[in-house]
């Protein structure tokens, strides 16, 4: 044999999250060095700092040293601690009642339940993705979504899918929503406030790109787990989910007979996840609230489940050890926002991106708009703020370049549909993270689907241009 051994050729792996978002931090920072530094004047409206459109002014250049690219994630920490802190108790307190076994065991019985009536296990996915499309438009849901994650994936499982169909059911039918919404008070509701138009006006054609954006998404999800439930080998996790202990999901046989003991732990998860859909929708409940829930939840469950404490502590430690990963990449992505605003360029990025507006014809200049958003939506992810510091400066270019300040805030909202992508996204990789689904797959399987939205948002936004889309 020759001493010079025959390499097999290296397959491309993509790196490492982790890696990708670090590299994404000195990539905004070398981009800070360059891109002048420069400020809009603010007030305060309604405990919001406000844009004032006109005002924008280069300042004195802002640099940031290279000991930036270790202060800024140390920041994105404190930035970032709530939902961190939410990852780490939803994470310790599922694990806990994952140990009970009742998810286990409800989860069987309701797969044994649905394969006896396919005609009801083929509405699963679409009536489910419409229920969370519903909550993404009226009420804004986001980050609410992460604890149905460890439901449905298991479920989307024990039916012959994987676990991208389980993060889709619940992540991409609330993204839907939350994109086309026709009521959301955090994104249409500020976004018209600031724009000068009656709230939630517009709503007729609102709707109706709801509709839409929702049966792309949930037709989208529907073929994927068609083809994975047939061919379970093209699935893009089919490797990552024969790693996973699937004896739990196996349904042959027959289900585990009802117990006093199962019947009380599985009668309090049924309350605890009422609670939790009462909470969010009667009392506006957020991730402070959410994460006590079910750390209160964890901690019941586990004592009624008969497990000892040290058991519990145990399982809680695990299960919260597997969010640091996320909790890292959180903090790197919350980075390169804290970059942007210290070295006082997105602003900057604003004025600029929004002066190429003005002179286009009116649908072109709409869709420069979507872009436009889609940039800052990568570096800024809370629809409010967003809207707070966006479209002040819009609306009036807007009015220059014939476009109306209704189709303006439908550019703003539509941007939202590349959200579920975004490694920047703390909603976005608190999901992958439940599922333990690396985010470099879940991008390789979103990317065609991403493509499609963009061109179904900028084909949305012709005809509002056409007829001069007004408040009403």
């Amino acid at each position: 044999m020759s001493d010079q051994a025959v390499s097999a050729p290296r397959t491309f792996r993509m790196p490492h999250t982790l890696v990708i978002v670090g590299t994404l931090v000195l990539l905004v920072l070398a981009l800070s060095w360059v891109v002048p530094s420069g400020s809009y004047k603010r007030v305060e409206k309604d405990g919001r700092q406000i844009t004032m459109p006109g005002t924008y002014q280069q300042t004195e250049k802002v640099r940031l040293g290279p000991q930036w690219l270790m202060i800024a994630p140390i920041k994105g920490f404190a930035d970032g601690a709530m939902i961190i802190s939410f990852l780490f108790l939803i994470g310790g307190a599922f694990n806990v009642i994952q140990e009970t076994g009742i998810i286990h065991f409800g989860i069987r019985r309701l797969t044994l339940a649905l394969r006896s009536r396919p005609w009801l296990e083929k509405l699963l996915i679409p009536v489910m993705m419409i229920v969370f499309s519903l909550g993404g438009s009226i009420f804004g849901m986001g980050e609410e979504t992460i604890p149905f994650i460890l439901i449905f994936v298991p479920l989307a499982l024990s039916l012959g899918y994987d676990s991208i169909v389980g993060v889709s059911i619940p992540f991409l039918g609330a993204a839907a929503g939350f994109a086309a919404a026709f009521f959301n008070p955090f994104t249409v509701g500020i976004a018209q406030g600031l724009a000068g138009l009656p709230l939630y006006s517009g709503f007729g054609y609102r709707v109706a790109t709801w509709f839409i954006g929702t049966a792309v998404m949930i037709a989208w999800v529907m073929v994927y787990a068609a083809r994975v439930k047939k061919n379970p080998q093209s699935s893009i996790v089919y490797e990552l989910d024969r790693s996973r202990d699937l004896s739990a999901w196996k349904t042959d046989g027959e289900a585990e007979p009802w117990t006093k003991r199962r019947a009380a732990v599985l009668l309090l998860f049924v309350a605890s996840m009422s609670i939790l859909i009462w909470g969010i929708l009667e009392k506006q409940w957020f991730i402070e609230e959410i994460g006590a829930l079910f750390l209160a939840m964890g901690l019941l469950m586990g004592i009624v489940a008969g497990l000892r404490g040290d058991d519990v502590a145990k399982h809680f430690v695990a299960g919260a050890k597997d969010m640091v990963s996320v909790a890292l990449i959180i903090a790197c992505g919350r980075a390169l926002l804290i970059i942007a605003k210290e070295s006082s360029v997105l602003d900057t990025m604003l004025y600029y991106s929004a002066n190429i507006v003005a002179p286009l014809p009116p649908i072109v200049a709409a869709q420069v708009m979507f872009a436009v958003q889609a940039v800052i939506n990568f570096f800024l992810h809370s629809g409010t703020a967003q809207a707070a510091l966006t479209m002040p400066v819009m609306t009036p270019l807007a009015d220059l370049a014939g476009v109306t300040r209704q189709t303006t805030v439908y550019a703003f909202q539509l941007c939202e549909f590349i959200n579920p992508i975004l490694p920047t996204s703390a909603v976005t990789m608190g999901v992958l993270g439940m599922a333990r689904i690396p985010w470099e797959k879940w991008a390789r399987w979103f990317f065609p689907l991403m493509i499609v939205l963009i061109v179904l948002s900028l084909l949305l936004l012709i005809p509002p241009v056409l007829m001069k889309w007004g408040p009403f």
